[in-house]
């Protein structure tokens, strides 16, 4: 093969790179390009979106590293399925490499410059990078996808060898890279997008930045499986962005989790096959991006209270633990994992709102947004999907509070309001006595909102909808 085209996409890296490596090593010269594809950006409604300032960085910083071994990265503003066709025909490119993508989008979008080259004489070619095992590489016995996490977990380990998570060599191959002048790189205005979104970066783009934090990790990891489900605590990787781009490699994440090994790196590994089990499912089920695996909870008509969503939203349900997570959600692009479980949890269990609702609003606002994780953890905690949180199981809010914040130390960083409020009361501050309401000067209602539904009444409600799409079961314990 003469001239090969890499595109690169959630993948912006040179190292341990598996599209690139196969790229370099079928052609004479290898040929990068990066498309802020339209049909993806058109449909932000926010200007000032992080995600877009992310990327743009990571973008930026692949250039200069394709730049400084003399090669370039050509930045295109348009239709994927446009631009890499046009640009393979007038290149003369031979096959267009990728990584393989298993979101339903990015799979219509892959069929359609495969068909688009191929009528051009020209090939598409996908390559396994994101995870360690795809498609169906991780079955039943009888050939069907799992549908439990548990099992699905014992086959993926057991399918789990050293040259599953072998590093890609491709630093040897670097001088295929076709030489080439500096291409120019679009501003963010350019692109539609407003500039001060970078200013509101809290994580450093690209490599350089996965590989700090990776390495700040390591020294933490062995601490994981206890501190990680504790908000105020400095306990998650916070990789979940690089990771998502492909700012790191799957394979080294991997590596690294069997080095550490003990609870900590055996916890942390476990996570990482909960992503790839939602990226099996939705690569199987592309329906369940927009309606529930256990299909019977399709037919929950969601009562949607007015004025509940919004509430969620702008961090004002007077539950604390909730509101300072859509405070952290809002203001910074993350949100906990756990906090992501418990906002998830409320939304739907005790303001009745539609699970969807509050998928697309996380995928509005996560700067770590990825289709199949949302949507497989959305539905875990609704309990209408797969291996799901059992919809009978309600989280109870305070309760959650007072396990996972005990102090209230991570309430009282993203709601100052009831930083006077003792601890003993700031789990659910409409408790406070009225005689320590006038000393402290607080007062619930006029300070920080009441709550905007009672707990145990809106998880009676919520046993009636799930019930009775259930088909009558009677299983209301928890």
């Amino acid at each position: 093969m003469d001239t090969a085209l890499i595109w690169f996409r959630r993948d912006l890296r040179l190292a341990d790179h598996a599209a690139l490596f196969h790229a370099l090593n079928a052609a004479r010269r290898t040929r990068a390009v990066f498309v802020f594809d339209t049909d993806i950006l058109d449909t932000l409604a926010d200007r000032a979106d992080r995600r877009v300032a992310f990327i743009w960085r990571g973008v930026a910083g692949l250039k200069a590293a394709l730049e400084a071994r003399g090669g370039t990265l050509h930045v295109l503003h348009g239709s994927a399925r446009r631009e890499i066709p046009a640009l393979a025909a007038r290149w003369g490119v031979d096959a267009v490499f990728a990584a393989r993508d298993y979101e339903p989008f990015a799979g219509a979008r892959d069929a359609a410059v495969a068909a688009t080259l191929h009528a051009d004489g020209r090939r598409l070619i996908l390559v396994k990078d994101q995870v360690i095992f795809d498609t169906d590489e991780v079955l039943t016995g009888s050939g069907r996808p799992f549908q439990v996490f548990t099992p699905y977990k014992r086959a993926w380990l057991a399918r789990l060898t050293p040259e599953r998570y072998a590093a890609y060599a491709v630093e040897e191959r670097l001088d295929r890279i076709q030489p080439e002048a500096p291409a120019l790189l679009p501003s963010l205005e350019a692109l539609g997008f407003r500039s001060e979104a970078l200013d509101a970066l809290r994580l450093v783009p690209g490599e350089a930045g996965a590989s700090g934090l990776l390495d700040d990790f390591l020294g933490r990891m062995r601490a994981y499986r206890q501190q990680r489900d504790f908000p105020a605590l400095k306990g998650p990787s916070y990789l979940s962005a690089h990771l998502r781009f492909g700012m790191v490699s799957i394979r080294e994440l991997v590596r690294r989790a069997q080095e550490v090994g003990g609870e900590g790196g055996e916890t942390w590994l476990s996570e990482l096959i909960w992503r790839e089990f939602y990226q099996m499912l939705l690569w199987h089920y592309p329906h369940t991006a927009e309606h529930a695996f256990q299909a019977r909870f399709d037919a929950i008509a969601w009562p949607d209270p007015p004025g509940h969503f919004e509430a969620w939203a702008e961090a004002r349900t007077g539950y604390p633990i909730v509101d300072a997570a859509m405070r952290q959600l809002n203001g910074t692009g993350y949100m906990h994992n756990r906090l992501r479980m418990i906002a998830a949890s409320f939304l739907v269990k005790d303001l009745h709102v539609d699970w969807r609702r509050g998928e697309r609003y996380f995928a509005e606002k996560l700067l770590d947004y990825d289709q199949a994780a949302n949507v497989g953890g959305w539905q875990w905690s609704a309990g209408v999907g797969t291996d799901a949180q059992p919809w009978f199981r309600v989280f109870n809010p305070v309760r959650q509070s007072e396990k996972f914040d005990p102090g209230g130390r991570f309430i009282r960083r993203y709601l100052p309001e009831l930083a006077a409020v003792p601890d003993r009361y700031v789990h659910a501050p409409w408790l406070l006595p009225a005689a320590a309401q006038a000393v402290l000067g607080f007062s619930p209602g006029r300070d920080y909102p009441l709550p905007v539904v009672d707990h145990a009444a809106a998880r009676a409600a919520t046993l009636v909808l799930f019930k009775a799409a259930a088909g009558g079961e009677a299983h209301l314990a928890g």
